[in-house]
């Protein structure tokens, strides 16, 4: 095996088992019964982004007593959490939504710069044309209503109609709308843009690495 391939093999690994997570929470949710393995299953992401931030803190004593905290927590809401598993994962699903979408709309407001647009100033070496400011503010804006819709979608359907409806919207269809959302402002920025304002995926990606890595500083 060649070093070029561990990259792929890592995202297909991620890939997989982003789907099999993704399956595993629709058949627990869709079913309306008691699960004990369904709710384990989504508390599993963030009991390991808690993991990871208790790993970071620079005094053990008090990531000991955290954590010691969240095991009694999840102890004393065990039987409710096991009993009421669709509702954990509605909880879960808007509540992600609902960040995303504070995530990008925060940068809307104030004299600083949308968050799309600081990205690509990543890109293009810092300096863009009046058009790219103008279309990355636009994206940034489109991303913040297209978490907020399926957070509110995702409310409705689970109020309104049965459960297995709500769970394919929210367990299945979640990553392919992404996908989705991700080609149409390909397709959208191909028809605005010219060819030598434009960024390439690997370009974004990229960008969002060094993004999230200024973050954890």
């Amino acid at each position: 095996m060649t070093l070029a391939l561990v990259p792929l093999l890592r995202t297909l690994g991620v890939a997989a088992l982003a789907v099999a997570w993704a399956v595993g929470a629709h058949v627990a949710s869709a079913s309306g019964e008691p699960s004990r393995w369904g709710a384990a299953l989504a508390i599993a992401p963030l009991a390991l982004a808690l993991g990871l931030a208790l790993w970071r803190l620079p005094y053990r004593w008090l990531a000991a007593l955290a954590a010691g905290a969240a095991l009694a927590l999840l102890a004393w809401t065990w039987p409710a959490l096991t009993s009421e598993v669709a509702l954990l994962y509605f909880v879960q699903h808007v509540g992600v939504n609902l960040l995303l979408a504070a995530f990008f709309g925060r940068t809307l407001s104030g004299p600083g710069e949308s968050l799309i647009t600081k990205l690509a100033r990543q890109v293009h070496g810092g300096v863009l044309s009046e058009r790219q400011v103008a279309y990355t503010r636009w994206v940034t804006k489109a991303w913040t209503v297209f978490f907020l819709s399926l957070a509110v979608v995702s409310t409705a359907l689970f109020l309104l109609a049965p459960v297995a409806v709500w769970s394919v919207f929210a367990n299945l269809l979640g990553a392919p709308l992404i996908g989705a959302m991700f080609v149409g402002e390909y397709l959208w920025r191909l028809r605005c843009l010219p060819a030598h304002e434009r960024s390439t995926f690997a370009d974004a990606v990229r960008a969002w690495k060094n993004h999230g890595s200024d973050l954890k500083k």
